[in-house]
């Protein structure tokens, strides 16, 4: 009678001693999840803190490519960099820092290169799927890797226009009806895309046809500027002389088509016309064309021009200089001098 008493009077202890190790078991699981959760937070901080240290000053972005510093350290972006060096050239001022008001240049300014360091290694989310990476490894990401970035259907050379998720494409081409379109249903789709190839072969057979003339040259030439005695200076670039198919020659340049207030505008362009400064003769069509040179960075796409320079039309028309965007042409103004190459071909009569 006894064994049982001591039994059931046992039995409650033992509960209350697996209760009390469930607790503790459950105690220690949740201290990893607490630091963890606590290490994240202070991550967050962390990247938060070293973004607002490292933002360039002027856009107050973390910069994607090089980081410039002036003399007191101040940071900025490569874009922001040129665009006040454009300003300031354009404004016929010194460039300066827009903390400390100390001066920039290209000569003045220096790369940071820990900072550029530092910056690619920071977490930035992908503008398809929302993840985090490191930043010099984000455009990969995006370009290669990424499943929610968006892709065309292999058909689109048909007329076909899906445009969707990478991990959605390959359903899409199981189901694409573009294929079984017959001729006249694609022929308007091919007949559009003839016409952009050709477009865009027109300029290689002008560059070509100009390469067969009889009389061919070209010259590398640098682009100076200076201004105007007027109440508001405005800037303009010109080139020294130079010999080019038995003439003497010269070249001027303009911003904005000499727009009154071109810092104004960030949609900024420059325009050039050439010149000939020993009256000729004789009528004589001149085609000509501006390419970057050995000696310049200058991306510009080919395009070429003509025009027939007379006893009396001694100037040609302000072309257009085909820069992809406002961004090279701030890099052109931040620059003391423009360097180019100038291919030139006349047909003789």
């Amino acid at each position: 009678m006894t064994e049982p008493a001591s039994t059931s009077s046992g039995a409650p202890a033992v509960a209350e001693k697996r209760c009390e190790e469930t607790k503790g078991d459950e105690v220690t699981s949740k201290k990893p999840r607490l630091e963890s959760c606590d290490r994240d937070d202070t991550d967050n901080k962390l990247e938060a803190r070293l973004g607002g240290i490292l933002c360039c000053a002027v856009c107050l972005d973390l910069p994607r490519s090089a980081v410039y510093q002036c003399s007191n350290g101040h940071l900025m972006c490569a874009g922001c960099f040129t665009h006040l060096l454009a300003d300031a050239r354009i404004r016929d001022e010194t460039a300066t820092c827009p903390n400390c008001r100390v001066e920039i240049s290209r000569s003045l300014a220096t790369r940071n290169l820990a900072v550029e360091k530092a910056v690619s290694e920071l977490p930035a989310e992908c503008q398809f799927c929302g993840q985090k990476y490191p930043r010099n490894s984000l455009d990969r990401h995006e370009v290669e890797l990424c499943e929610e970035r968006p892709v065309r259907c292999q058909y689109n050379v048909l007329g076909c226009g899906w445009r969707g998720p990478h991990h959605d494409v390959s359903s899409h081409e199981q189901q694409c009806q573009q294929p079984t379109h017959t001729g006249a249903q694609v022929f308007s789709h091919l007949q559009r895309q003839s016409e952009t190839a050709e477009e865009a072969s027109k300029t290689f057979n002008q560059i070509m046809s100009v390469l067969s003339f009889e009389k061919i040259t070209f010259n590398d030439l640098q682009l100076k500027p200076y201004r105007t005695d007027e109440f508001i200076h405005k800037l303009f670039y010109e080139t020294s002389r130079f010999s080019a198919l038995g003439y003497q020659w010269v070249i001027k340049a303009r911003l904005n088509d000499n727009q009154k207030d071109p810092h104004l505008t960030c949609n900024r362009f420059i325009t050039y016309q050439l010149i000939v400064k020993s009256k000729p003769s004789n009528p004589m069509m001149v085609h000509f064309m501006i390419l970057r040179g050995p000696f310049g960075d200058m991306r510009v796409d080919p395009h070429i021009c003509q025009f027939e320079f007379t006893e009396n039309g001694t100037e040609s028309p302000f072309f257009a200089l085909p820069l992809p965007d406002s961004a090279e042409c701030n890099k052109l103004l931040a620059a003391r001098i423009i360097d180019f190459r100038l291919m030139m071909g006349m047909v003789t009569k």
